[in-house]
């Protein structure tokens, strides 16, 4: 089964989407099948590999409240070994449908489960909150990776979002981890940037990517064209700063890539998924 890692921090703009969109396609780039997954009604990840939103009609509103199912929904990019399951504005009242039904917080992770063997890499794009959105997806994923804007404010929101982990831990997926924290817009001229990398160094140590995402005219200017950087400006620094996020992150998970290789095709990965394993425990 494919690894699932939501891109998550409830402070917008700092760099999440861009890390979703640009870490998927980093990843699909070394031909590991990837899929991305926009769950941000704003469906900025969506419009980001090239789809126009205003033409979506499965999406991933639909595979959440289950009127299609979930193989249904995924697109297949300009990127090779890169899908999409797009996401539309009529997510935004997905919460409210949401709220009477019986384990709603698991309802992205039974949606993800029969097509999780499809690929190795399950990249989540998070809306910039914490409500039952955010919560489904990291019931439904392994791990999370967190995008921290070298800026004072962005130290503050980290908080909330290290207590919506341990009550998902608690509650929900005792297996979940933190995949790690990227700092991004970073502009090594300030001080201040520099000054906020290493208090997050000292909070997080070993969690913290060594990888750095620069402030980058390329990088800002790709979402424009529907592309990712990588395919954009291939020699800018951003593609070289997500190119160099995707390789920690495979480093990190050799093990697990290793327990994928020795599977063989068309069975069952060893390992449960979230949705069944914290079944009994939450």
């Amino acid at each position: 089964m494919g690894k699932v890692i939501a891109i998550a921090n409830q402070k917008g703009g700092v760099g999440k989407t861009t890390t979703a969109v640009n870490l998927a396609a980093s990843l699909a780039a070394m031909e590991h099948p990837t899929l991305l997954i926009d769950f941000d009604p704003q469906a900025n990840g969506t419009s980001g590999v090239g789809i126009d939103p205003r033409t979506v009609t499965a999406s991933t509103y639909e595979i959440l409240i289950g009127s299609i199912a979930t193989e249904d929904a995924i697109l297949e990019t300009e990127t090779p070994f890169l899908s999409l399951i797009p996401s539309h504005i009529n997510l935004v009242g997905a919460e409210i449908e949401m709220v009477e039904v019986a384990d709603r917080e698991r309802m992205l992770a039974r949606a993800l489960a029969p097509i999780r063997d499809r690929f190795d890499f399950i990249i989540i794009d998070c809306p910039p909150s914490l409500g039952l959105l955010t919560l489904n997806s990291l019931t439904a994923a392994n791990s999370v990776l967190m995008p921290v804007q070298a800026e004072y404010f962005a130290l503050e929101g980290l908080g909330q979002l290290l207590n919506t982990i341990k009550l998902v831990r608690q509650h929900l997926n005792p297996a979940l981890e933190i995949e790690g924290v990227v700092l991004t817009m970073f502009d090594t001229r300030l001080r201040l940037a520099n000054q906020v990398a290493a208090e997050v160094r000292r909070y997080f140590g070993e969690k913290v990517f060594q990888t750095i995402v620069q402030r980058n005219v390329r990088l800002s200017e790709a979402p424009s064209f529907g592309r990712p950087v990588l395919l954009y400006d291939a020699t800018s620094t951003g593609s070289r700063n997500y190119i160099g996020l995707a390789r920690e992150v495979l480093r990190s998970n050799e093990e697990f890539l290793q327990g994928l290789a020795a599977v063989p095709a068309g069975s069952s990965s060893p390992s449960p998924s979230p949705s069944s394993s914290t079944e009994e425990s939450a």
